[in-house]
């Protein structure tokens, strides 16, 4: 199985190319734009692709027509994309259009050919009024990332694809030379550093391991699975509680972590206050099977220590 993937230098580009590279039976492709950021450059072939750049988008895909696309580069930043619009259109919408046409385009010319799309999306896609949440549940966006990826949602789901949609929740993780820092990174530190930390009590969430959304997504493009599929953890957690846990398993001072509320915290985007997602679609369809958050934290920490050595 050709399996090609977007955002190869990405948190959970990395952790894809590492579970897939040395896999009996996968011929991987890994594209990012600009250079290869992975340490490890074996197991697979890199090839430069903008996902913005509509013909290298129609290049890359045609020349390696691939059985599979797991497409995960996108805008994030989700302040950055209220005051870059312009940018998050390009990165999370008009990205996923090129992507869908270049696919449908190589499957016109020949009627063997079948791709899977798997497509990432988020739990930002909802007002966050009650959690967790289905599938079925209808979204409503309240910041301009989230109506982007809600945008690329439509165009995934009327395409005339084999796709499966992802949708996420908060992921954690840690990537090749540690460059990106996360809830968990971000608590850790601070505490370590004895530095009071205010965190929001009021905001709810099933935060998911990169690791874990990897094998979400590989299962999803294996299976040729149809539809929207929620794949996060399985703790629903307001981040207070999760920023506790990471004190926990740390043994830091949990006197230096100042509860405090949403609207306190001065952000250009809007967050939705609860989501989480109900994965027993994932579970049952997929055998999907997460780790729990305090699991991900020794996971995590066994990493860090690694790239330490």
């Amino acid at each position: 199985m050709k399996i090609l993937i977007t955002g190869s230098n990405g948190l959970l580009g990395q952790k894809l190319v590492y579970k897939l590279r040395n896999q009996t039976g996968v011929s991987l492709i890994a594209t990012a734009r600009g250079d290869n950021r992975l340490l490890q450059k074996e197991g697979y072939v890199y090839d430069e692709m903008d996902i913005t750049n509509e013909k290298q988008v129609h290049e890359v895909l045609a020349k390696h027509k691939p059985d599979a696309v797991i497409h995960t580069a996108a805008m994030t930043n989700v302040d950055a994309c209220e005051t870059d619009k312009d940018g998050a259109v390009a990165m999370n919408t008009s990205a996923v259009k090129y992507i869908v046409e270049a696919l449908e385009e190589l499957q016109q010319k020949n009627s063997d050919y079948k791709p899977q799309l798997v497509h990432l999306s988020t739990d930002f896609i909802f007002d966050g009024t009650h959690g967790p949440l289905d599938e079925n549940e209808k979204p409503n966006p309240l910041s301009f990332y989230a109506e982007t990826k809600l945008d690329a949602e439509k165009i995934v789901q009327s395409s005339k694809l084999h796709w499966a949609i992802a949708r996420t929740v908060l992921v954690y993780g840690i990537v090749d030379n540690m460059s990106r820092s996360n809830i968990v990174l971000w608590a850790k530190q601070n505490l370590e550093q004895g530095k009071k930390i205010n965190v929001v009590d009021d905001q709810f969430r099933t935060p998911t391991l990169a690791e874990d959304l990897a094998d979400g997504c590989i299962l999803l493009a294996k299976k040729k699975a149809q539809g929207i599929y929620n794949i996060s953890g399985k703790d629903f957690l307001s981040i207070l509680q999760l920023v506790h846990l990471v004190a926990d398993y740390y043994g830091l001072d949990k006197s230096l972590i100042n509860p405090s509320k949403s609207a306190d915290i001065k952000q250009p985007a809007k967050r939705p206050p609860i989501t989480g997602f109900i994965i027993d679609k994932a579970i049952k369809d997929l055998s999907y099977n997460p780790h729990s958050f305090v699991e991900g934290i020794k996971l995590m920490d066994e990493q860090v220590k690694k790239q330490r050595m």
